[in-house]
């Protein structure tokens, strides 16, 4: 197989709004709990489980980072009754996530991690932020070379640009660090795995292949047998994932204006979950 040929997806949803609430209907009906579904007073609410899924969604599509502007324009809920519902299928969208996950064959190609950052303040905050004090702290973004304060998604892609599986870390966790923990819980068919200069180590690439997984890294320049080792193909496969993270963006994957850590896991859900869908959709249809 050309990798370097490889059909990329553009992962936006090509669906009118009518047809992705159609879909969402039908996931709340195979995979909502009836804890969820039979919550009292379900029978009086204006826009049902499902449409507020669907609108969810249709926000990450549309790349709005407000929550209340969305709201404002589109939704016919106020914006804290909709950040209320929306929390509420936060169980339904992880759970449909990992269902895509099993129906999504990804035998036989080659999987990418990597990782970006998702800032929650400007850097000139870094040092004076309170929101999540607790629980992020301040980390080196090296594309931009700026240090921000916030978290760090570790995503495991496939070659072709499915997203398996993530983990939150703080910001300041080193890449290597989360891989080892990723693949456990992912726990992928396909146990080739291409990485960059982050993953450099032979502790992590001795625990990967204990785990029968084999991590392939490019040598620096100034490395002993870089020039043999370097595969140019692999390589730009390696690169495909940029493009994975730079769509997640457009999602608002790394721009979560979210106040809790229940906001924030939701609309990350949301993101990857949007992301996932426009893949199965364009890729089966």
């Amino acid at each position: 197989m050309n990798y370097l040929k490889l059909k990329r997806f553009s992962r936006h949803l090509q669906v009118s709004f009518s047809r992705l609430n159609m879909i969402c209907r039908s996931w709340y009906k195979l995979y909502a709990p009836d804890s969820l579904k039979h919550r009292r007073n379900t029978d009086q609410t204006k826009i049902s489980d499902s449409s507020i899924l669907a609108m969810l969604i249709w926000q990450a599509e549309l790349g709005i980072e407000s929550q209340r502007r969305f709201c404002k324009f589109f939704a016919e809920l106020s914006h804290s009754r909709f950040n209320r519902r929306s929390r509420q299928l936060l169980p339904l969208i992880y759970l449909i996530r990992h269902v895509l996950n099993q129906e999504v064959d990804l035998s036989g190609k080659i999987l990418i991690i990597d990782s970006f950052p998702v800032p929650v303040c400007q850097p000139v905050r870094n040092y004076r932020v309170k929101i999540f004090h607790d629980m992020a702290d301040i980390g080196y973004e090296a594309t931009k070379k700026v240090y921000y304060y916030g978290f760090k998604v570790h995503a495991i892609v496939s070659d072709d640009g499915y997203l398996l599986d993530y983990a939150v870390t703080k910001a300041s966790v080193h890449d290597a660090k989360e891989t080892t923990e990723l693949m456990a819980n992912a726990h992928p068919v396909n146990h080739y795995l291409l990485g960059d200069e982050g993953y450099f180590g032979k502790d992590l690439a001795f625990k990967l292949k204990q785990m029968g997984y084999k991590l392939w890294i490019p040598y620096r320049k100034n490395m002993q047998g870089a020039k043999e080792h370097n595969d140019h193909q692999l390589m730009a496969i390696r690169r495909t994932i940029e493009s994975d993270f730079s769509l997640l963006s457009y999602y608002n994957a790394e721009n979560n204006r979210a106040r809790s850590l229940t906001g924030f896991q939701e609309r990350l859900e949301a993101a990857v979950l949007a992301y996932n869908m426009a893949y199965c959709l364009e890729r089966f249809n």
